[in-house]
């Protein structure tokens, strides 16, 4: 269900709830592509929600296009709201996402896909997360100007024309034994089940990892 939360600067937003099935085991904020909040993020969102995790996905384009849900076959539209975004207000958002699963307890931990599997990387720098997990992270250089404050892991795709393998590589360099880094034969967006680029077999491998990963973090 779509409730309002409000960020530290007052500004008032939308995030989708899935409630965690049966006991509850922690909270998982998940950070939307430049597609806004799709159904296809709200099926993720069941996905782990089925583990027992309760789920958050803040709509981060409500700063400048409230209720914006992008086709998947007009990536342009989605990318110029991205543009608009400060990273700053991005991060509020994503922390007062963060804070209201924390409000119900547990440990929190971060899930982003494509512009927000990069928020993923700076969440794990600077908010009170327990992990972060960046599948196809984009714009990663913006991230390299700090370390690590929690453990991240990232699922790439090798011939990601958004993350070519030296930038992959000067990422894990850069933030050190807090990156856990897994390629797979795959281009970009490979874990999204429904546009053409998505491939199965990556998907549910990146999905098992990133499951025992959160097993690990999150208790």
């Amino acid at each position: 269900m779509m409730t309002n939360l409000t960020s530290a600067d007052g500004h008032s937003f939308e995030a989708w709830i899935e409630p965690a099935q049966g006991p509850r085991k922690g909270g998982v904020v998940i950070v939307q592509e430049i597609f806004g909040v799709t159904d296809q993020l709200k099926s993720v969102a069941r996905r782990y929600a089925a583990l027992g995790y309760e789920v958050a996905i803040p709509a981060l384009f409500d700063r400048s296009a409230p209720g914006s849900v992008i086709p998947f076959d007009r990536p342009d539209d989605g990318r110029a709201l991205m543009q608009k975004a400060a990273l700053d207000q991005s991060m509020m958002d994503i922390d007062a996402a963060r804070a209201a699963l924390a409000a119900h307890g547990g440990k929190v931990g971060v899930i982003g896909f494509c512009w927000g599997g990069g928020l993923a990387f700076r969440a794990a720098q600077i908010l009170d997360v327990a992990c972060a997990v960046s599948f196809y992270g984009t714009q990663l250089r913006k991230y390299l100007d700090r370390p690590l404050k929690a453990p991240v892991q990232g699922h790439f795709g090798k011939t990601d024309d958004h993350t070519p393998p030296d930038l992959v590589a000067e990422t894990q360099s850069y933030l050190g034994d807090l990156f856990e880094l897994f390629t797979y034969d795959a281009g970009h967006a490979f874990a999204n089940d429904v546009r053409p680029v998505y491939v199965p077999d990556a998907a549910r491998l990146a999905h098992e990892r990133t499951e025992a990963f959160l097993a690990k973090h999150l208790g």
